[in-house]
């Protein structure tokens, strides 16, 4: 039976019923979508849904039946058509909604603002100005960044230009199909991105459009392009993060076909840090990535060729950042590595720059009068390692653990320093409160030059973390699924019943997080304490279909090759209890 009239529906059966719902949610959904490359797709959707095709059927309920949520920062999903799905109908919704949410918190007499900034995925230009001309027409001061830049340049605008919020088109490490929508707050939310309550409200504005307003009817008006010197400023603050340096690093660096490359350049070059040798193949932006498999450095195969390009160039450091810069890798010289060189960790790399920020702390504090000691908060997210909070502890600087994303780590008091495991470092809280993997960039490029001036290496100065706080081991577990619902139920398995052993290794307590826990939010999330002191953190991915399990232990007996083994036999022995508990 063919479906695809109204006339037909309203007299069928209620399984009918259901399917003539469907396909007019599909029909309305056309009627409204500008983008001539998701209307020919849903069309044949449609068709072939209201000819009887269970898999169009589907297709249809899984981009129909709910919306798009905001999730870590806001909306992030694969380009296609669909209220379930990135798209320009529900960018338009979206930015309405944000659009009626600013304008409803302005104070009388005040005019509403907000900074707009895209990178080089597919589609991230046009949802950009596509929100520009919709909040423009909706009153709202809108002002669009000149061209496709990293993510930290918008989240330095919303403070720079003094703003009331950002919003950043980007799907950051994401594959290719996928984009997203970041915001981000200004006023006293510092440029920091959203929380609750104001995601909920804001949530709330999108859904009142998209129920009550058509796309095609919502008010377009004019809007204002930021000046270049918008960015010279991101440029000149970052630079200002590194002293004139000691020594020249022979290093190698990778945008992974992101927009890092133009901005990282002028910010090394205004640091008087000579420019790396390039893997050429990946500095251009693409929005296809087509190199690596996953345009995400913390995927294996993502930083092949540039170990192949340090290993010509004989270069001592490798950086890497994601597609929109945001996040920061680091490989340095390993001759026991099949390919020469080794990726440190998120914690690792964390672990040094929050070393590196005490050190700064205490230094202020020993040039200014008085005989106050070092000031400040370390902060990471609660899946991060505990190796900060023993560097906290060992300069008297206060130290917060915080939910995962940098919406959390961001808002810690009196932040000097913030990092998560997933390779995001907070090094310049005075001007952008985000990870920002170029200022991350300077940061360890200018620890590395001091060490070199020394004749140490990176790889010596986590030796000497070690001998000073002891050795942290960390370790993931990460399994993609296809159905969600497999993330949920081991979720439910695990609290149900809580395991007794991690391995051969007792388990000490369980915090379940879902009710929030010792002031922080209600998170989707299990702690488990074990009784030699190490921790497994679990907990769904908040931006990809992932299961995520982080392992922590640690060492502080021995010299440092016995603390080394000490903790990586404890690391592998989690790692093989948490693969049994979760399979």
């Amino acid at each position: 039976m063919v479906l695809d009239t109204i006339d037909t529906i309203e007299t069928e059966a209620p399984a009918v019923d259901a399917a003539a719902a469907l396909l007019r949610t599909a029909n309305d959904w056309l009627g409204q979508d500008p983008d001539p490359e998701t209307q020919a797709e849903l069309r044949l959707l449609v068709r072939a849904a209201g000819d009887g095709d269970a898999a169009a059927i589907s297709e249809l309920h899984s981009r129909f039946d709910e919306r798009l949520a905001f999730g870590t920062a806001g909306l992030r999903g694969a380009i296609a058509a669909g209220s379930n799905r990135m798209n320009r109908v529900l960018v338009s919704q979206a930015a309405a909604g944000l659009a009626a949410y600013l304008c409803g918190a302005a104070a009388p007499g005040v005019t509403p603002s907000v900074v707009i900034g895209y990178d080089g995925r597919k589609n991230s230009h046009v949802f950009a100005t596509d929100t520009a001309a919709i909040m423009a027409g909706a009153g709202v001061r809108a002002i669009l960044l000149p061209r496709l830049l990293p993510t930290p340049v918008l989240a330095f605008a919303v403070r720079h230009l003094d703003v009331g919020a950002g919003v950043m088109v980007t799907a950051s490490h994401n594959p290719s199909n996928d984009n997203g929508y970041k915001v981000y707050l200004g006023g006293g939310d510092n440029g920091s991105q959203i929380v609750s309550p104001d995601d909920a409200r804001i949530a709330a504005e999108i859904l009142r459009v998209a129920t009550e307003r058509r796309v095609p009817d919502l008010p377009r008006a004019a809007y204002e392009t930021a000046p270049e010197s918008v960015v010279q400023a991101y440029i000149d603050a970052t630079a200002g993060l590194a002293h004139p340096p000691r020594a020249q690093v022979n290093a190698v660096y990778t945008a992974l076909h992101g927009v890092g490359w133009d901005t990282t350049r002028r910010v090394f070059e205004a640091a008087g840090f000579d420019l790396p040798t390039l893997v050429d193949a990946q500095i251009a932006p693409d929005g296809h990535f087509p190199t690596v498999a996953f345009p995400n450095p913390e995927e294996p195969g993502a930083l092949d060729l540039s170990y192949e390009t340090a290993r010509e160039a004989g270069a001592e450091l490798i950086i890497a950042n994601d597609p929109d810069a945001d996040r920061l890798a680091i490989a340095i010289p390993d001759p026991s590595s099949d390919t020469g060189y080794r990726r440190l960790s998120g914690n690792e790399v964390g672990a040094v720059l929050g070393w590196r920020a005490a050190e700064l702390a205490a230094e202020l504090a020993a040039n200014a009068p008085g005989d106050g000691g070092a000031e400040g908060t370390l902060a990471c997210s609660i899946v991060s390692s505990p190796a900060l909070q023993a560097v906290a502890a060992a300069y008297g600087l206060r130290f917060a653990d915080t939910l995962t994303g940098f919406k959390w780590v961001s808002r810690a008091p009196d932040l000097i320093f913030g990092y998560e495991e997933a390779l995001g470092y907070l090094v310049n809280p005075g001007t952008v409160r985000d990870k920002d993997g170029i200022s991350a960039a300077v940061a360890l490029l200018s620890l590395v030059s001091d060490l070199k001036a020394d004749g140490l290496t990176l790889a010596d100065h986590l030796d000497r973390f070690s001998a000073r706080f002891g050795h942290f081991a960390s370790g993931q577990i990460s399994v993609r699924v296809t159905d969600l619902t497999e993330i949920e139920r081991v979720m439910a398995r695990l609290r149900q019943s809580p395991p007794s052993a991690v391995g051969s290794i007792r388990v000490d307590h369980v915090d379940d997080l879902s009710a929030g826990f010792n002031g922080l939010p209600p998170s989707d999330v299990l702690r488990i304490r074990l009784v030699d002191g190490s921790r497994v953190m679990v907990r769904p991915s908040g931006t990809e279909p992932k299961l995520k399990v982080y392992l922590d232990t640690s060492s502080t007996d021995g010299t440092v090759a016995e603390r080394k083994a000490a903790a990586e036999a404890t690391l592998a022995e989690l790692d093989r209890g948490m693969r049994e508990l979760i399979s």
